[in-house]
């Protein structure tokens, strides 16, 4: 099975901080496929709002974000929309 894969690099002063990271979840659990973010050889499900405000994602960070599932197309594609408009 393949999976999306993509790389973002955060430009937001603060980070992924609460309030994007709110919107993100909100974003990824719209979809039936599961989304990941991996950062420094940790992952979390994106999802999971506490796990992702634990990863700690500051600016300059560079993330990559899985998708797998039936609507993976979809599904990362309105992350990297959502990450490039806000993150």
């Amino acid at each position: 099975m393949i999976m999306k894969e993509f790389q973002y690099t955060v430009k937001d002063a603060c980070g992924i901080h609460a309030r994007p990271a709110g919107l993100l979840v909100k974003v990824a659990k719209g979809f039936a496929s599961t989304a990941t973010l991996e950062k420094g050889g940790k992952t979390c499900d994106l999802r999971k709002l506490m796990a992702l405000m634990g990863m700690g994602v500051k600016q300059g960070d560079t993330v990559t974000i899985k998708v797998e599932g039936d609507d993976e197309a979809a599904c990362a594609e309105a992350i990297q929309n959502f990450l490039s408009e806000n993150v």
